[in-house]
């Protein structure tokens, strides 16, 4: 487990920067939201580093997140640290919304978000990162400027829209499918759906075993514990985004999500209460903001 955090940490470049980012946002929203949105700094590097990323990485990847607004300095029982800002819970609460709930199918008889949008050569950079975050939420292109995701996505196309100031070059409807292409054919042009359910068997066979040792023996050590969580969480939290969650009758009886996601909270069980124990012996034992 922990080779795989390696592996990332060390590639060149700004590949680099982004997957140390993305796993201290892994870090922020499964711990340090459930030690009071506070970090301290040293324990942070070290239990960062646990996962096989150097302190320079770490530095980093908070420096970035606190221009971005997710972090403001704050010490604790004189240790230096950082607490998380309402943008940061905001954003890590949206996020939760899709990580743990969007993976479950979409009733078929709810209906469906489209999003259309039509942004000129002068905006181009704001339609390719609508057009990236549309996809990360898990939407489908089946058109010029038209994507589709169950309507359940509504609220955060809108959002997405709105963060790029591109709500008068978009339309939002949801609505029922009233005819003419076949539905599942459709929706199968819109995702790689293959690709998706690739990911979640790749998923099952990096952690099914070890759940069941796990299981079977009932122990493990604190920082193989925290080590695992980590890396369970930041390996899970990708696939939701990029799962649409489509109606169950749209999807082959050999989707591998509910197997993944069954799994995936079988791990959680198992490591959750021995990651944050061994993450809380990295905090300082009073943490009350100094006066």
């Amino acid at each position: 487990m922990m080779g795989a955090m390696t592996d990332i940490s060390q590639s060149p470049g700004t590949s680099a920067a982004r997957a140390s980012r993305t796993i201290l946002v892994g870090f922020l929203g499964s711990i340090v939201r459930r030690m009071g949105n506070w970090m301290p700094i040293a324990g942070a590097v070290e239990l960062m580093g646990q996962c096989g990323l150097d302190e320079s990485s770490v530095r980093t990847a908070i420096f970035r997140l606190k221009q971005r607004g997710w972090l403001v300095p704050e010490a604790r029982s004189r240790a230096k640290g950082y607490l998380l800002t309402d943008l940061a819970l905001e954003s890590l609460a949206a996020g939760d919304e899709i990580v743990w709930h969007a993976r479950q199918a979409a009733n078929l008889d709810d209906g469906w978000c489209v999003v259309n949008f039509s942004v000129p050569e002068s905006a181009r950079a704001k339609r390719h990162k609508l057009r990236a975050h549309l996809a990360a939420l898990g939407f489908g292109n089946i058109g010029s400027g038209v994507w589709i995701a169950p309507a359940r996505m509504l609220d955060a196309a809108k959002r997405a829209i709105e963060e790029l100031d591109l709500t008068g070059q978009s339309a939002v409807f949801v609505g029922d499918y009233a005819g003419g292409q076949e539905l599942d054919e459709l929706l199968r042009n819109g995702w790689d759906l293959p690709e998706i359910d690739q990911r979640y068997r790749d998923f099952i066979d990096d952690h099914l075993e070890r759940a069941e040792a796990l299981e079977a023996s009932g122990s493990i050590d604190g920082e193989d514990a925290f080590v695992t969580y980590v890396t369970v969480i930041n390996q899970w939290r990708k696939l939701p985004f990029r799962d649409p969650g489509l109606p169950r009758e749209i999807l082959g009886d050999d989707w591998s999500a509910p197997a993944a996601g069954v799994l995936f909270e079988r791990m959680v069980t198992l490591l959750e209460g021995r990651a944050l124990a061994h993450a809380a012996s990295h905090w300082p034992s009073t943490s009350v903001t100094d006066t």
